[in-house]
């Protein structure tokens, strides 16, 4: 039986992989592993509570109310935050006396796919073991509580939502002693793509509240139109409305706002990666760098890590997945990771990535710097870069074939220090992921070219 959590929970078409009935199982399911976290001595009444959180998907809604009502059957008090970005409900899991919290989000995806995915106490997403637990207990026979014993649900999207602003907002601008708010972005205009998702009130309130001068794009939610032409995986409308408003910068967020990527001035594209560098050259100006080390994927651009290199700041390699950064950092105590997907984790405020929360350091280096988005991004400029998917293929004999690997040698010997190649099998097709970045893109697409003939031929089923 194929395993049901996968890397970033349980996700599938809703209504036909991810049921109401499996989101009450799973809810069902939660409460008996995670529940074993703490005791009913250090809440209120001695009762336990759950926070949940979901995107603007229509499905969000039969989802959320079946998930809350296992949670509930199981002897919870649910709080439903109601539309939040999945950041949000990590952090109000770590700072309200919360067992869990569970977010309803299929991320990126297109709108018919949802998820779920748990938040232990603390904030922090679930290690594969506790993944594991609830599983085996899904669906079983189980002495639930009655009468008292029973859980609450209660509504309140508006508390939650305001503590978020406020947190992501103190990061650049903790309160006065008077209690005034400082606008450090003030004077900055930006555009901000909110995808139609869980940021769409969010972000742009943060912002202003800030500072910054937003003109929002993308921030009418309808149930159906997440991520469908906007945000993050369609950034063409965010880079016209930057060139068209004369717009210093703009930012751009996916369905559940856990990851960014940026616009300069003329509309050219700043990725994750050009921002992890921004913001890890920034963090160690201000000494913030912890062992002058960001922690990055085996995807992100040779390009990064040689800047870096320069500026003596150390990267260390992850397999791709946030929770293996998350994971690197929590171990070896570094501040601050990410993917080239714009998936930034800043320790120093979050346990998770929050586009929210790069949007507004990111800005505010803009500001503290005196440079433009472009200029900075300038620094870290990124090698020509292919990607060949080969399909159809025998993706767990690539690490041992022979003939591969003295291929991917020998490419690795001719690039020597200008490039790299790079051979990952997806984790949920039957297909190989080769890459090569080169000095030129013509060389690039040469060397992708060669491996990937090699791959089909030799994997091929």
């Amino acid at each position: 039986m194929p395993k049901m959590f996968g890397t970033d929970g349980v996700r599938g078409l809703a209504n036909r992989d991810l049921t109401a009935r499996l989101a009450l199982d799973l809810g069902d399911a939660a409460v008996r592993v995670l529940g074993d976290a703490g005791t009913k001595d250090n809440q209120p009444e001695g009762r336990r509570r759950a926070l949940v959180g979901r995107d603007t998907r229509v499905s969000g809604d039969f989802l959320a109310s079946a998930l809350s009502a296992g949670m509930s059957a199981g002897g919870f008090d649910v709080i439903d935050a109601g539309i939040i970005p999945t950041p949000g409900v990590a952090y109000l899991t770590s700072v309200l006396n919360v067992e869990m919290g569970a977010v309803i989000s299929a991320s990126h995806n297109p709108m018919p796919d949802n998820g779920i995915k748990f938040f232990a106490r603390g904030g922090f997403k679930l290690p594969d073991q506790k993944e594991d637990e609830i599983e085996a207990v899904l669906g079983e026979d189980w002495e639930r509580p009655t009468g008292a014993g029973v859980g609450r649900v209660s509504h309140d999207q508006t508390t939650a939502t305001n503590l978020y602003i406020d947190h992501l907002v103190s990061t650049i601008a903790p309160l006065n002693d008077d209690k005034t708010q400082p606008k450090p972005l003030k004077g900055l205009k930006i555009v901000a793509d909110c995808a139609n998702g869980a940021t769409s009130v969010v972000a742009p309130e943060a912002l202003r509240r800030a500072g910054a001068d937003v003109i929002v794009i993308n921030a009418s939610p309808d149930g159906y139109n997440i991520n469908k032409n906007a945000g993050s995986t369609h950034p063409e409308q965010l880079q016209a409305m930057v060139k068209a408003t004369d717009a210093v910068m703009g930012v751009a967020f996916d369905g559940d706002a856990d990851r960014c990527l940026a616009v300069d001035e003329d509309g050219n594209m700043v990725n994750g990666d050009q921002i992890m560098g921004i913001l890890a050259r920034a963090k160690q100006r201000e000494g913030k760098l912890a062992h002058d080390t960001l922690v990055v994927t085996v995807m992100s651009n040779l390009g990064l890590k040689l800047a870096l290199k320069d500026m003596g700041i150390k990267t260390v390699e992850t397999s791709v997945g946030d929770r293996y950064v998350l994971e690197e950092m929590l171990k070896s105590g570094y501040t601050l990771g990410g993917e080239q997907s714009g998936h930034v984790i800043n320790r120093e405020f979050a346990t998770t990535g929050d586009g929210t929360l790069t949007a507004l350091t990111l800005c505010n280096e803009v500001v503290k710097s005196g440079k433009s988005l472009k200029e900075l991004a300038a620094d870290f400029p990124q090698l020509p870069q292919t990607l060949i998917n080969v399909p159809n293929v025998d993706k767990k004999a690539a690490a041992t074939n022979k003939r591969i690997q003295a291929a991917v040698a020998h490419e690795e010997e001719l690039l020597g220090d200008s490039g790299r190649v790079l051979l990952r099998p997806s984790g949920t097709e039957p297909l190989v992921r080769v890459m090569a970045e080169a000095s030129t893109q013509a060389y690039a697409d040469e060397v992708c070219t060669r491996l990937a003939k090699i791959v089909a031929e030799e994997l091929a089923l």
